[in-house]
Parts: structure tokens; C-alpha cells; sequence
């Protein structure tokens, strides 16, 4: 992708709500931060109603000495406000995230889309009658990778295998530029804006049960110490024998009852494999932990909505056996990938994780000291055995999951480069993204040179060729894998506090997630972070200690810090502006929320 391609559009575009006058209408817009609301002349409302949600392209920006709005037009009307949906499209358009797909790329996706021929098969492994199985969470349908397991001798055979979206998305075609426009797919409460038409994404890409897929295996010999002693990357053709769920392997794996009985009795031919899977994830998660590497344990949540798009419930997704178990897998394939190429010395896309900046790090010791927590600080860069031996002080206790935010939040952000140094949080000196080519460009993007370079085709003018676009392709992908993210916690913020919305008066339990001038932020056992005001904290004047990140009272010395539990009611929640305000428990003072609003607001 060039410079130009990555450009920004020259008028710049807000989402917002349309109010309608007699001869003329404004879109209020819903971020506040976009600037001021957009004078739309009745000409060029587009046919939108009043208390719409819609598009508007600033044509003309504001003039600062005279004080006017910019002016616009409507060019698309997302539906009414309370329309099922219309919320997170509104956050999706904000964000100018591509949310369909152009007929060119459908029929061309369409085309592609064929069966497996005797032809495809050709010159590669045939691994079909290989005893295989997905192991995905319940509702997943773009199914990436399959796993197969064997003993022999005393040594593991572990093949991971990965769908060959390659062999589908031609470089530089149309479904290829829009894939690399998108760089990833999209997980929101609602939805998936996937990276890759149905058609391949839940189709001929996807490792689907019973059928003959392509793929890129990487099978590895691994000794009883969980060492990998050889391993080959080739091209595949694959079957699936079944696909299984995490609550399926998760009941044969860990549980002990008559639902994990019944479990076993109906897989009873993959129940062996299952069990050398768990022992040797276990024994692959003792190496990792035994050089470093950094496992952040804190819940992730799953907003359940009902038919009209309202938050029902809020579930915590567990790890368990089987996602530990599929983690394990996938994570020695990008190791093994991306060191075998590293030591080729040909262009490849690497996933990097720098070391953390010490003033972070610094920062972080001190919140640690002040929890009760030790961590030690030198002159030199951390090693990651320190941050994972403060996640272990911290395992079992109440502040577990935030010390395992804030150590997260100390950490640089993980980016694709062409030049591999390593990653910090896994304290593995290679790494790369190899295993989820339906849902991420840059593992699509190294399956080409990955084949090109097994078939004997990459020679000097093909590497140079990658040399040329590889950084470029990298920026784009870090960028667009920030934007998902961003719009993720978003959509997130937004349910959240819709469900919180039909508490208002209740109580829960949670513990103080962060703490500043202005008040303390609390984390519910439901993830939902809310704020309660310094001026609703009764009984005092509260000051903030900067050097203990805490709130002290200066006539009680009452104290508020990291960690501390709660009992905090829900005093309002506001799902347009994405907050949850909280008091404590039986400390409801005379409402002021009309003045806080409208400092949210500005």
C-alpha cells in the first residue's frame, strides 16, 4: 500500500443525530470532541428525519472570527436512534470502518469459492486420513486452525495446521486490497465485520468438519521436555474430523461428573488425543513460564444481547484447559515460523513487543509497593520474569485482575515490523502472526512468502519486491489492528452502560481500579468500570496523594487506593455518553447529575 492509498479523505466526516428545523437542520454529533454541530441547509438533508442517526460530510469548515458552524450534507442515514443495531453502527461509521462489501469483491470472493479439486491437491501433503479436530469457541464460524496430535517413541507429533486463504486472495485483487484496507476482522456485541467475504470466511477458508480444506501445516517433533527437536512447514490438504467447542474439551479435560461421562462416551475415538493435548499444553506452558513469559489473568467479558440489541447480561469468558490448551498450540507455531525465516534472512512480517519504558516500569513498582506488592527496579531493562513474578504475588487475591490491568497497561503496544526483535511480554527472541490468516492480513501476508519460498519461487526479484511493500504493510496493519481495538472498547463502553442504565439504585461489590483528583474508578465483578466524584466521597475534604495514588481525607485521614473493595451503588449511567457513575454504598446525597452531564458532554 502507498502513501497516497493511506491518505485520508479531504472532507472530513461526522456521526451524529439530525435535528430538523423548518428550513434548515443540525447533526449534533455524538462525539463531542468531533467539534461543533454541522449546519445541514434543507437542500442537502438527504431525506433524513428529525432524531436520526446519520452520516454528514463537512463541506465548508467553520470560519473562527465568525463564529459559524461548519456546513455540510447528509450522505447516509443509519436509522432511527432506537432502532436494534443503530448504536454500534453509529460507533463503526465514526470510526470510517468498511462495513460491506463491493458486488466486484462478492462475486469475485464467489468465483474463488470452489470446491477442493484433485488439481488444488497437487504436489501437496496429503494429511486427510490424519486423526484432526477444531477447537473454537461455541458460536465461531471462521474457523482458522486445526490441531492433530500423535505419539511415537517417547516424542510428540504435533501438526498445526492453517487454512491457505492464500490460495483464494490473489495479491493485489480486488478482495486483496480490500483485506489489507480492513487489516483485520472486527469482533463486536452485535456483529463481526469480518476481513474476508462469507463466502471465504465461512466457506472454502474455513476448516470446516468432513470437508477437504487447503492449508499450511507446521508439524513439529516435541521431546518429553517440551522441547521442539525438528519440525517441516508444508503445503496441505486437510479434513477435519471434528469440530469441537472449549465447554466440550474443557468437560473431557477438566471436569468429573456425569455431563464430562457422557462427554467422553460420545468422542470416545478423539478422547485420547485430547488428553496427550492437554499434558503436552501443560508441559509447553511450564517451559514458557519457566524463560518468562508474562500470562495477564484478568476476566474478559461477553455482552449477551437480546433481540433488540439491549445488554441481558454481562458473562465472563474463562480460560480453561481447552483455550489454554489451543493458546499453547498456536503460539509454538508462530515461534517455530517465525525463527525458521528469521535465520533464512529473506523479508518476512514479525510481531514485535518492545521492552516496557522504565519511567512506566517505575511508575508501575510504586502503585505495586503502595498495594502491598514487591517489585524490583534497576537501571537496566526489566526482564519479564519480574512482571510475571508480580502477577504470581498477586494470584489469588482480590486485586489480582487489576494488578494484572495496570501491568498490561505498563507495557508497550505489540506492532508488526519486517525486522524481528523480539517479544517481551512471551520472552521469546521470535515471534510472528502465522495462525489466522481469515481474520488478520499480516498472517495472510506471510503465508504468500511462506509458499513462495517452499515451492523454490522467491528469488531476488520476488524479495525485493516484498523489501519494497513489507513496511508499508506493516504500518497498515498496526493501524488498523489500533482501530478494531478502539472500536471495541468503544461499543463495549456503550453496552455497558446501557445494562447499567436498568440498575440505577443497586449495589455491588468491586474494587478501585484507578484513582485521581477527581474521583476513584471502580471495577465491578461484572467488568463495568464506573466513577464515583470526589464530591460525593461523604464525611470530608479528600486531597489527592500523587506519590500514592490515593484519595486521603484531611480530617479523618480516611484513605482510598488501588485495590481497595467496595460496596458502591449505582447512582446513573448515561449509554450516549458511555459512562456509569457510582456512590458508596448508603451515601446517596442530593442528585447534581444535570451539572455533571453537561461537563461530560463538553
Amino acid at each position: 500500500m502507498t502513501e497516497k492509498q493511506m491518505e485520508k479523505p479531504t472532507n472530513r466526516k461526522v456521526v451524529g443525530t439530525y435535528e430538523q428545523s423548518k428550513n434548515y437542520g443540525f447533526v449534533v454529533p455524538d462525539n463531542r470532541r468531533a467539534g461543533a454541530d454541522v449546519f445541514i441547509p434543507k437542500e442537502k438533508a438527504g431525506g433524513a428525519g428529525d432524531h436520526q442517526k446519520v452520516v454528514a460530510e463537512i463541506t465548508t469548515e467553520a470560519k473562527e472570527e465568525e463564529r459559524k458552524s461548519p456546513e455540510g450534507k447528509i450522505i447516509e442515514i443509519l436509522g432511527d436512534a432506537d432502532d436494534p443495531g443503530v448504536d454500534i453502527l453509529s460507533v463503526v461509521k465514526s470510526y470510517e470502518l468498511p462495513d460491506s462489501f463491493s458486488e466486484k469483491q462478492l462475486h469475485q470472493a464467489e468465483r474463488v469459492a470452489k470446491d477442493v479439486s484433485e488439481a488444488d491437491r497437487a504436489g501437496r501433503m496429503d494429511l486427510r486420513k490424519l486423526q484432526m479436530v477444531t477447537i473454537d469457541g461455541d458460536d465461531a464460524k471462521d474457523l482458522d486452525d486445526a490441531v492433530s496430535l500423535t505419539v511415537e517413541g517417547g516424542l510428540y507429533e504435533l501438526g498445526v495446521h492453517i487454512a491457505d486463504v492464500s490460495n483464494y486472495v490473489q495479491e493485489y485483487s480486488a478482495l486483496d486490497r480490500e483485506a489489507l484496507k480492513r487489516g483485520t476482522s472486527v469482533y463486536l456485541p452485535d456483529r463481526v465485520i469480518p476481513m474476508l467475504p462469507k463466502a471465504l470466511s465461512n466457506g472454502i477458508c474455513s476448516l470446516n468438519e468432513g470437508e477437504d480444506r487447503l492449508a499450511l501445516s507446521c508439524l513439529m517433533q516435541i521431546d518429553k521436555n517440551g522441547t521442539v527437536t525438528d519440525y517441516r512447514i508444508v503445503e496441505s490438504v486437510i479434513r477435519v474430523d471434528k469440530r469441537l467447542t472449549y465447554s466440550t474439551v474443557k468437560k473431557i479435560l477438566e471436569d468429573d461428573n456425569v455431563i464430562a461421562a457422557e462427554e467422553k462416551q460420545k468422542l470416545r475415538t478423539f478422547v485420547p488425543m485430547l488428553q496427550e493435548m492437554g499434558k503436552l499444553s501443560g508441559l509447553l506452558r511450564k517451559n514458557r513460564e519457566k524463560r518468562g513469559s508474562i500470562d495477564f489473568d484478568f476476566p474478559e467479558s461477553k455482552l449477551v444481547l437480546d433481540e433488540t440489541g439491549c445488554p441481558v447480561e454481562i458473562k465472563a469468558y474463562e480460560q480453561n484447559a481447552a483455550t489454554k490448551l489451543i493458546e499453547e498450540f498456536m503460539l509454538l507455531a508462530n515461534e517455530t515460523v517465525a525463527e525458521h525465516f528469521y535465520w533464512l534472512d529473506i523479508p518476512f512480517l514479525y510481531r514485535n513487543h518492545e521492552s516496557p519504558e522504565q519511567e512506566k516500569i517505575a511508575k508501575l513498582a510504586l502503585m505495586m509497593r503502595n498495594m502491598g506488592f514487591g517489585m524490583k527496579t534497576g537501571r537496566e531493562e526489566v526482564h519479564p520474569k519480574e512482571i510475571q513474578k508480580l502477577l504470581w504475588q498477586a494470584e489469588g487475591s482480590e486485586a489480582e485482575a487489576l494488578v494484572s490491568r495496570l501491568a498490561l497497561r505498563s507495557m508497550r503496544q505489540a506492532r508488526y515490523e519486517s525486522v524481528c526483535v523480539g517479544h517481551f511480554g512471551l520472552a521469546g527472541r521470535y515471534y510472528c502472526h502465522f495462525t489466522s490468516p481469515i481474520r488478520r492480513y499480516p498472517d495472510l501476508q506471510i503465508h504468500r512468502i511462506i509458499k513462495q519460498n517452499l515451492r523454490g519461487k522467491l528469488d531476488e526479484e520476488k524479495q525485493e519486491h516484498y523489501r519494497e511493500i513489507l513496511d508499508a504493510v506493516a504500518l497498515q496493519c498496526s493501524t488498523t489492528e489500533r482501530r478494531a481495538n478502539e472500536v471495541e472498547r468503544e461499543c463495549e463502553k456503550m453496552k455497558k452502560a446501557q445494562y447499567m442504565e436498568g440498575h440505577i439504585g443497586e449495589s455491588f461489590s468491586g474494587v478501585i481500579s484507578g484513582v485521581n483528583s477527581f474521583g476513584i474508578y471502580v471495577e465491578l465483578e461484572n467488568t463495568v468500570e464506573g466513577l464515583i466524584s470526589v464530591s460525593d466521597l461523604p464525611g470530608d475534604f479528600y486531597r489527592y496523594d500523587e506519590s500514592g495514588y490515593q484519595l486521603i481525607g484531611e480530617h479523618t485521614g480516611r484513605s482510598f487506593c488501588l485495590g481497595q473493595r467496595l460496596t458502591v451503588t449505582v447512582k446513573r449511567a448515561n449509554k450516549a455518553l458511555k459512562f456509569v457513575d457510582f456512590e458508596l454504598e448508603n451515601s446517596m446525597s442530593p442528585d447534581s447529575a444535570q451539572d455533571d452531564l453537561q461537563a461530560r458532554s463538553g
